[in-house]
């Protein structure tokens, strides 16, 4: 059995007197073994960063605090570490990869710069010795062109380059430890099949232990030596990953396995007969951009002759890579981008061809929920005012527009008083419930919901997936819906629509395409999901009984 590199006995953390519980990790032990993957699953608010944090020393105090517990690496209680201590423990011995690298990088240094501000602080070596050593490291996490790479700014790459930035800077010292707290989650399938792979490949060749972080059980089949499972702080369940994924023993972890999608279609019976609510013929979108220092003009084509219909009560899933003009199709759509040519017909009128002022009339038949319901709602107003915001602009009295808001709320499975609290005040999942609210205040014929899930936990998840199925049939609205999780989709799409560099590629009903995909870059995608072979049907149909008993007493996970 490999030697156990990082023990954690006991730990505790302490929560603020104003939050919601007292703690939010409680007396949770682990071991990490060297050579192995631990993941730690769980939802958001489960205890999972805050532990990361404590191990790495990285608690906000005084908010925050270790109450109880250590955390020994090689025998070393990093609890008892000082601040001088743990600035030369971290990085040389244990490194971490933030979830998020565009906040984890500094925007106003060059990749390079902050890469090598990890071998200034903790080697002696010279300049030029730094240089060639980042370079050999990022070839290693398997970035090409180096030297440019090098010279660019976090914001001029794409986000699974930033991601494998973050993988080299935390690995350029070689440290026997690596925590990696959800470092795929807002990736496409293929990226992050890349990641998972990079972690892997890198995990055997330098013999670490790896503490990895995420709330995705098909993330846990493809990489994990052993689970921990948390929730609301504790640590529920513990095991070899076939154990946990194949036969979990726990209500809650049972429960999380239950709410993930299946990558078979859900099928509808199709309705040639409704009317089409919208008709999309060859958009096209081309972005120009000056070229930073002295570069050349970069000049990327979006869209190329796009072309897609909706009909009434039907749901078309587009899907595809990072960069492949998914969300610039929903913009144009939308008319939050003008598209330079083609036409966009909503409801027999070609919005391409109306002005702006003509087109505020027709605004109210196409409403969007964003990515991100926290950046797209107001801050500084309350719920109740933003979703009525819209009626009272369109002329609906206020008393009006409030009842309405009102009415969406507990339609989306709100408390109407959560109409006085501002955005802040929600979780991930209620935000964007409030988000779906305020697109249906205008009765649109047409839903653009734009990677709706892509960043809620899986049972949040499908909460919201069910939210919108229903709507959709109670209103017999048209969605556009946009992702770039192929099990998502097959649960809501009813015909799929697959884009690549601003190409749709392969179109047609969903569960033809998944069964018989017929384009190399349609396969490639199903190919990268990750788990697709995990058979977690059975793991699924043991946990139902036990999972809907869990939810009946303890609400949805």
């Amino acid at each position: 059995m490999s030697e156990t590199i990082l023990d954690i006995e006991r730990l505790s953390v302490d929560l603020p007197a104003w939050a919601d519980r007292a703690q939010a990790v409680t007396d949770v032990s682990l071991a990490l073994r060297r050579n192995e993957i631990l993941c730690v699953v769980g939802e958001s608010g489960s205890g999972k960063s805050v532990m990361a944090r404590a191990i790495m020393g990285l608690l906000p105090a005084p908010h925050l605090r270790a109450s109880a517990g250590r955390v020994l690496l090689d025998g070393e209680d990093l609890l008892q570490a000082d601040a001088a201590r743990m600035r030369a423990i971290r990085c040389r011995r244990i490194s971490m990869i933030f979830q998020e690298p565009m906040t984890a990088l500094n925007p106003v240094k060059t990749i390079g710069a902050q890469i090598d501000e990890v071998l200034a602080v903790h080697t002696d070596l010279p300049r030029r010795e730094r240089t060639e050593r980042i370079a050999v490291m990022l070839q290693s996490v398997r970035l090409s062109d180096t030297q440019h790479l090098m010279r660019a700014y976090p914001h001029e790459i794409s986000g699974g380059q930033r991601q494998r930035a973050m993988i080299a800077m935390a690995l350029i010292l070689e440290p026997s430890v690596l925590i990696a707290d959800e470092p795929t989650t807002a990736l496409d399938v293929t990226t992050q099949a890349g990641i998972l792979a990079l972690i892997r490949d890198v995990q055997r060749s330098r013999h670490m232990g790896v503490v990895f972080i995420t709330h995705d059980f098909g993330v846990v089949s493809e990489i994990a030596d052993r689970v921990a499972v948390m929730q609301h702080g504790r640590l529920v369940e513990f095991g070899d990953a076939a154990q946990v994924l194949n036969a979990p023993s726990h209500a809650y972890t049972q429960a999380l396995i239950a709410a993930i999608p299946g990558l078979t279609p859900v099928t509808r019976p199709a309705n040639e007969t409704a009317p089409l609510v919208l008709a999309v013929r060859a958009l096209d979108k081309t972005y120009r951009a000056s070229g930073s220092r002295g570069g050349r003009d970069r000049v990327v084509r979006a869209l190329k002759s796009v072309e897609l219909t909706i009909r009434r009560g039907e749901t078309l899933g587009v899907v595809g890579e990072s960069g492949s003009g998914k969300s610039t199709l929903a913009r144009c759509i939308v008319r939050l981008v003008h598209a330079d040519n083609g036409s966009v017909v909503v409801r027999d009128v070609d919005w391409m061809r109306l002005s702006r002022r003509q087109l505020r009339a027709h605004r109210r038949y196409v409403q969007i929920v964003f990515q991100d319901p926290f950046g797209s709602l107001d801050p500084r107003c309350n719920v109740g005012s933003l979703i009525a915001e819209g009626p009272i602009v369109c002329g609906v009295p206020q008393a009006d527009a409030l009842a309405r808001a009102y009415s969406l709320l507990e339609l989306v499975g709100l408390d109407r008083r959560a109409a006085d609290r501002y955005p802040h005040e929600f979780s991930g999942g209620q935000r964007q419930r409030i988000g779906i609210a305020r697109a249906l205040a205008l009765d649109p014929a047409i839903l653009v919901a734009d990677e709706p899930v892509s960043a809620l936990d899986v049972s949040v998840q499908a909460q919201v997936l069910r939210l919108l199925a229903d709507i959709r049939d109670r209103f017999n609205l048209a969605m556009l819906f946009i992702t770039h999780d192929l099990r998502v989709a097959a649960q809501v799409c009813d015909r799929i629509a697959v884009m690549r560099d601003g190409e749709i590629v392969e179109q047609g009903e969903t569960a033809r395409v998944y069964a018989d995909p017929q384009h190399a870059y349609t396969r490639a995608l199903l190919a990268a999901v990750p788990g697709r072979h995990w058979q977690a049907s059975a793991a699924r149909s043991v946990a139902a009984g036990s999972a809907s008993a869990f939810i009946e007493h303890h609400g949805a996970p």
